[in-house]
């Protein structure tokens, strides 16, 4: 009786057991059906988008597809920047087979060293079979020619048809037009851009000049290419296509003759030339010398030629019309008038003596002519740039009222031009010297500004606009883009400097005077032509300092001095003086006398700009016509006439 007692309580404790453990695994079935349900309806329905968007990427390929840079023009129509074919040839790894045999067979219809090919085989080996690898460019038509007829013979070649950058005035307009090069590190980190353009190994993006500054007009926008690819990645179809936007074509206010010219008239040194239209501020030449072909660095240059133009001591990188600051010597003499007579502590009769010294409690400061200029009143020390009568009237001003002149006429300004690298230039006063050195502003000072020395810096640029603002008693405003994407760029009215008729009207008969008369300083440089006569002020700035001692014995010739110690040429003028029309600054680097070395410069380049053409030998004086003839022979070949006709009409706004 106990046993059966016992069997049964086992088999109810078992049948217990069981139906426990039945309902765990039950629950655990509904659970896990519930959690799977759960999961399928997430992905049938909530994920569903996602994951065919995900199978969509993986099944479409997305390209960026490059666009053209816009075009640059000059102010006539001539084409300066350019898009040329670029014939090249690319490789596709796995249907080449053999890279080494296929590369060997090329090199008989294009020359490619063996250097080159091994540098060829590691780029092959950077990516996957299919992709294609550019293994020659920039060849020639004929050479594409050879390769495409040959192409059954050369398994995975495929000749292509690009685009790159050309400069076709190569020299002329390298520091104004600038260049392009592929997109670096830092770029990427200046423009701090997600442009898809930027994505492309060794896009092309403005560097120096225009095409920098204005690289986001000219750049365009990318387009895209949606293609079809198999599991591999390889593209089996393209099934969709957005074009790219070709860039904005620019519009430049640059005449390529007279910048040709200028240039030419420059060659063998260092020096800087702009001639501006007064009217409308209209830069039509901005010349630097010596410059560079851009053309050599699109693709890249080696590095022994990139050496020789960053240590020529010339610099031919820099463009000195916006990015050099010099003294403006006696050219800023014509501010310092401009502010006593403002101020009204001088007359136009008012004398001066000058015994050629003028000496404080603390030092002494010389004129240029030792033996002195005797009275000179203003229009006479304009006309000699007499030095002692500036120091007197600087010192009646004083640095900060002619430093508020000098801001009025366009100095210590940076202006909004789309190049690289523009200097503000240095206007100082008191307050300047105090926050920068400590020290207060000392009456030597004062003096030394007087002549345009000392702290000064100013830019041809700025000396140009100074001239245009004299000449106009308007503040012109200079200009270097005249059309983008084919609309004119308005004009702005220059409004009235604020300064006295009268005074502005002494300043320019003491430039008239330094030309035209026969004791003024740029009477050689004086044009005949009476229609055509040009007013204007030489300047020399010295770089070195002459010692008391030197004085003594004889100050040393500029052409006795190596060549980074002699003084600086310059020159400002306008011309005619009657309606003037265009003005210039000249400045020649370690070139010597402003009158011996820049206004003859400055005289050409003007005279080119008014007639057009080069000048008639009549605008000359007689006793120099020999002399201009041969000169003029040297530059025929810089003739409108003989320029490369590259004439065109790409902008229905072009003036």
């Amino acid at each position: 009786m106990a046993k059966t007692i016992n069997v049964k309580t086992s088999q109810a404790n078992f049948n217990k057991k069981f139906a426990r453990r039945s309902l765990l695994l039950l629950i655990g079935q509904i659970t896990v059906i519930g959690v799977l349900s759960w999961r399928m309806r997430k992905l049938q329905i909530e994920d569903s988008e996602r994951y065919r968007l995900l199978a969509e990427e993986n099944r479409v390929n997305i390209r960026i597809l490059p666009s053209q840079r816009g075009l640059i023009f000059d102010k006539t129509g001539n084409l300066l920047a350019n898009n040329k074919q670029n014939y090249k040839i690319v490789i596709i790894r796995e249907e080449a087979g053999d890279v080494e045999k296929v590369l060997a067979d090329l090199s008989k219809l294009i020359p490619i060293s063996k250097k080159k090919q091994l540098l060829i085989k590691e780029d092959i080996k950077k990516f996957r079979a299919f992709v294609p690898v550019t293994v020659v460019e920039e060849i020639s038509w004929d050479q594409f020619a050879k390769v495409a007829a040959n192409l059954p013979s050369l398994p995975g070649l495929i000749p292509q048809v690009g685009f790159t950058r050309s400069y076709l005035e190569d020299n002329a307009m390298a520091h104004i037009i600038g260049y392009v090069g592929p997109i670096s590190k830092k770029d990427k980190e200046r423009l701090s851009s997600s442009n898809p353009l930027f994505q492309i190994p060794k896009f092309q993006i403005g560097k120096t000049g225009i095409e920098r500054e204005l690289n986001s007009d000219l750049m365009g926008t990318s387009g895209v290419s949606r293609n079809e690819v198999n599991a591999r990645g390889r593209i089996m179809r393209e099934l969709a296509r957005d074009e790219a936007k070709t860039g904005q074509d620019i519009q430049i206010t640059i005449n390529t003759d007279l910048q040709k010219f200028s240039m030419a008239r420059m060659k063998g040194l260092s020096a800087s030339a702009v001639v501006i239209e007064i009217e409308n501020g209209d830069i039509l030449a901005m010349s630097s010398t010596p410059s560079f072909n851009p053309n050599s660095l699109v693709n890249g240059i080696s590095n022994t030629d990139w050496s020789n133009l960053l240590n020529d001591i010339k610099r031919p990188l820099s463009n000195k019309s916006v990015s050099d600051a010099y003294p403006p010597g006696s050219l800023f003499k014509m501010i310092v008038a401009v502010t006593a007579l403002e101020k009204e502590l001088i007359s136009e009769d008012d004398e001066i003596n000058c015994n050629g010294l003028y000496e404080t409690s603390a030092s002494k400061h010389h004129c240029w002519l030792s033996s002195g200029h005797g009275n000179i009143n203003l229009e006479k020390a304009l006309k000699r740039s007499c030095d002692v009568y500036f120091y007197e009237i600087a010192r009646r001003a004083g640095i900060n009222a002619i430093a508020k002149t000098a801001k009025a006429f366009g100095l210590s300004s940076t202006f909004d031009l789309p190049v690289s690298a523009v200097s503000r230039g240095l206007m100082p006063d008191r307050e300047w010297k105090k926050s920068n050195f400590g020290q207060r502003w000392l009456l030597g000072d004062t003096l030394n500004a007087g002549i345009g020395q000392g702290y000064i810096l100013t830019t041809p640029m700025q000396i140009a606009i100074m001239t245009t603002r004299i000449a106009t008693g308007k503040k012109i405003i200079p200009r270097l883009i005249n059309a983008k994407g084919g609309k004119i760029i308005p004009l702005t009215n220059p409004v009235p400097l604020g300064f006295k008729n009268s005074t502005l009207l002494k300043i320019r008969d003491g430039m008239d005077a330094a030309v035209n008369d026969a004791d003024g300083t740029a009477y050689k440089s004086r044009i005949t032509n009476p229609k055509f006569k040009l007013a204007g002020k030489t300047g020399t700035a010295q770089v070195r300092r002459i010692t008391a001692e030197e004085r003594e014995n004889g100050v040393t010739k500029n052409e006795d001095l190596p060549w980074q110690k002699r003084d600086h040429a310059l020159f400002t003028g306008y011309a005619p003086t009657k309606n003037p029309k265009y003005a210039i600054s000249v400045i020649v680097e370690h070139g010597g006398g402003g009158s011996a070395v820049a206004a003859p410069i400055a005289r050409d380049i003007i005279l080119y700009a008014l007639y057009g053409k080069l000048p008639s030998l009549s605008a000359y004086p007689k006793d120099q016509h020999s002399e201009i003839q041969l000169r003029l022979e040297e530059l025929k070949t810089f003739d409108n006439k003989d320029t490369k006709g590259n004439k065109s009409a790409p902008l229905e706004t072009q003036t």
